[in-house]
Parts: structure tokens; sequence; C-alpha cells
């Protein structure tokens, strides 16, 4: 049995198995048609490049921002603010929240090829949780597209709190990400366990703010399979590939 207070979990890789392209054509097509629908008027290519600039420039002011740190610092955008100005750049003003919604669900849904649950996913996060154990999702994503994801996926309320890089402008494996719960809640780093399938922004960022970390090779981890000591774990129960059950049984000791 892993003994640790708190379990911290990834999600897309570790918890979910999904596959986006945002280079289909047809995305860029049908998108322009609904933004069109909304009063902005974009040809599929036009809406593409669009698209992609506002994020350089979006990055790349987070990042000027953040230059005192940048040799740590990993900013991330909400996708949001690209959405709305998408909108405005065509003459849309007063772009709803809900309006933003709808956008990003329907760019989501569009670019996402599949998206399923690991097998013993609910399992585990409720049998942690019985087992009194805290239960944390630490993810590199969008608000936009994850809560809505998560609550499709029957697995929003299986978390004790929800932690979404895009709501707090960086990302794993910036330490500032690991430490938002930490701060937050008042945890021991010692006493979490972070859960991941990256071997730098899982497993690297939280060995360096000093949380244990669980690596899982899953088909969306980088290739080839680290090697456990270069990681930094301390033994064979550390590393996985994804069985979800295993990973169950090494933290519960059943």
């Amino acid at each position: 049995m892993i003994k640790h207070k708190t379990i911290l979990f990834d999600l897309y890789g570790t918890l979910v198995d999904i596959h986006t392209d945002e280079g289909m054509y047809r995305l860029w097509r049908t998108l322009s048609e609904f933004y069109a629908a909304h009063g902005a008027k974009y040809s599929p290519s036009e809406l593409k490049e669009s698209y992609f600039r506002l994020v350089r420039e979006a990055e790349d002011k987070l990042m000027a921002k953040e230059k005192g740190d940048a040799h740590e610092a990993h900013p991330e955008i909400d996708l949001a603010q690209v959405f709305r100005k998408l909108y405005s750049d065509r003459g849309v003003k007063n772009v709803s929240d809900k309006l933003l919604e709808e956008t990003a669900a329907f760019i989501r849904k569009a670019s996402t090829t599949h998206e399923r649950l690991y097998a013993g996913v609910a399992e585990l996060l409720t049998d942690l949780r019985r087992a009194g154990k805290q239960v944390i999702l630490l993810s590199n994503a969008q608000h936009l597209f994850t809560v809505p994801e998560l609550k499709d996926l029957g697995i929003y309320d299986l978390f004790d709190r929800i932690y979404i890089s895009s709501d707090y402008s960086c990302k794993k494996p910036d330490s500032r990400f690991f430490l938002k719960p930490v701060e937050e809640l008042g945890l021991e780093p010692s006493e979490c366990l972070m859960i991941g399938n990256d071997p730098n922004c899982d497993v690297k960022g939280a060995l360096g703010v000093g949380m244990d970390a669980y690596y899982i090779h899953s088909a969306l981890s980088p290739k080839p399979c680290p090697d456990r000591k270069k990681l930094g774990l301390p033994d064979e129960r550390f590393q996985s590939h994804m069985d979800l059950k295993l990973v169950r049984r090494r933290l519960l000791g059943e």
C-alpha cells in the first residue's frame, strides 16, 4: 500500500483516452459556418490563420509578462479570450459567456475523433475517497473544454477539488500550478502523490515541489517508456503501464 493522504491526477492520457485534430479542413469549414451564423464572417482558411495567430500572440504576451522567471514558467492562456477576439475582430460586440461556451463545445466536438474513460476510472476514484483519501484533479487543459467533458464522462463529482490550468495562467510542470492546491488546501507536499502519464509535466514537476509521483505509461505518453530510476521514482511500485486496476491495488493495498 502506498500511503498518501492526497492523490492528484492528471486527466488526458491518465484517466481519459482522447484524440483531437485541429488540422482537419472540415473543422475550419464548419467552424467558419458557426461563426458566420453568429455574425462573424471568415473563410475557413482565414479563421484557421486568425485562430492560431491569436493563440501565439496571447502566449507571447503571457510569457513576456513572466520573463523574469521564463526559465521555469509555463504559461497557459485562456482560449475563451481567443474565441471572443475572433468575434470582435469581425464586429460582433458584447459576446456572452453562453456564446463562448457554445463556441468551445462546437470546436471541441468537431475536432475530437474519439474520447473515452480508461477502464476502472470511476472505481479507482470512488474507492480512494471511500478509503479517506482526498482526490484532486490537476490538469493542463482548457476550462471551457474540460468541465463539460468531465460531466459528460460522469466523473466531475468524483473529485474533491478540480484545478484546470487555463484558470490559473500556468500549467505543469510549473511549480506554481502544483502549489495551488498545496496553498489553498493547506497540504503537505510530502503527503501528496501525483499520478500522470507525462514524465516531465507530471513526474518531474511533482518531484520538484516535494510531492511523490506515480508514472503511468499510456498510449498518449511520450515514447519510449522512460527508465524508472532516471525519472527519480523510488521503486517499481511507482510505475506501470496503463492498468488502473493495478494502480488501485497498489494505492489501497488490496
